[in-house]
């Protein structure tokens, strides 16, 4: 790729008491990652010198910037999010590195939407540790879908050809049934099949749908969601010409690797499809937020505060991040 054509992408360095760092730093210690993009860490050069040290990556070098003019298309910036240098212990949140990490999200989705990066990948956060005045929200997806006033957003997970969505995101269980109404499954069957088409290149997708209950309700004798919603939803979107098929029992499908027949497939709840999902994948897989005018993606792993700062994290989930959040925007710009 030109660099006329590389992309800024933004990083936004999570919970520094978490893994983020590292894997952040694993992922860039390689050069040829340059060659892709321009990387811009929303974080703390002090906390970044800490990891780089405390590591061992002689690999990794960085330049810490205070505007875009001073950005070098060869070498990754440092922003600096917050003025004072934060102590911290690795595996230890504190207040201070929860603010951090909120500081760095909302610069980066500031800069996001002033056009000064073309794209984020965000690390792995403590949700209940970034809580404060800016974020209010139950994670990163339901962040950027208020900030960039999308009507509605998808969580959209990506393992090269494995690509599981979710109805229902961050809710608790006991909600879930009410909140599957027809109107939210024609909008989220959309986004994904706008998703595929536009983002990943995918002509005519094949969607599969899981049912809500076990056997897929059993004609009803085990739920009745299945015959009063989600079939009417797929033979009315049928109808339309849309490749959509189910509903189908989750255990099965994925035990069966049903999943490999189509280009995704809907979920109805965080756990139906995310625990599937990081069995399988859970070393290459990326988290994408669907259905946005602009490219978020992340790891599809959490803080780990329980290895952080031993050296031990791996660092492929991240780097899949990266590039997908390029072969996205490659995608939407034909570039």
């Amino acid at each position: 790729m030109e660099q006329k054509t590389k992309p800024r992408i933004g990083i936004t360095i999570g919970d520094i008491s978490g893994i983020g760092p590292e894997v952040v730093l694993k992922t860039l210690s390689d050069n040829r990652v340059l060659h892709y993009c321009t990387p811009i860490i929303y974080g703390s050069a002090s906390a970044v010198n800490k990891y780089r040290k405390l590591l061992g990556l002689e690999n990794f070098n960085f330049q810490t910037i205070q505007s875009f003019d001073q950005l070098h298309p060869k070498k990754t910036s440092v922003l600096n999010c917050v003025e004072e240098e934060i102590e911290f212990t690795p595996g230890t949140p504190t207040p201070a590195t929860g603010a951090l990490a909120r500081a760095a999200l909302l610069r980066a989705a500031q800069d996001l939407k002033d056009g000064h990066i073309q794209a984020v990948v965000t690390a792995p956060i403590d949700k209940d540790n970034t809580q404060g005045e800016g974020f209010q929200f139950p994670g990163h997806t339901e962040f950027f879908t208020t900030y960039f006033n999308a009507p509605e957003s998808l969580m959209f997970l990506v393992a090269d050809g494995f690509r599981v969505a979710t109805v229902t995101g961050h809710l608790p269980l006991k909600e879930v049934a009410n909140q599957i109404t027809p109107e939210l499954l024609i909008r989220k069957l959309t986004i994904l099949d706008n998703s595929l088409r536009r983002d990943f290149g995918i002509q005519k997708p094949r969607i599969a749908v899981l049912g809500l209950n076990p056997h897929a309700g059993e004609n009803g004798l085990l739920g009745t969601e299945e015959t009063e919603i989600v079939i009417p939803v797929i033979e009315q979107l049928k109808n339309k010409g849309n490749l959509v098929f189910g509903p189908f029992p989750a255990d099965g499908f994925f035990g069966t690797r049903s999943y490999q027949k189509f280009d995704a497939t809907l979920a109805l709840y965080h756990d139906q499809g995310l625990i599937p999902f990081k069995t399988l994948a859970f070393e290459r897989g990326v988290n994408f937020t669907a259905g946005l005018p602009i490219v978020r993606t992340s790891p599809d792993h959490g803080t780990a505060y329980d290895i952080a700062g031993q050296n031990r994290a791996d660092e492929t989930s991240f780097r899949e991040a990266l590039f997908a959040a390029v072969d996205i925007l490659r995608a939407r710009t034909g570039v």
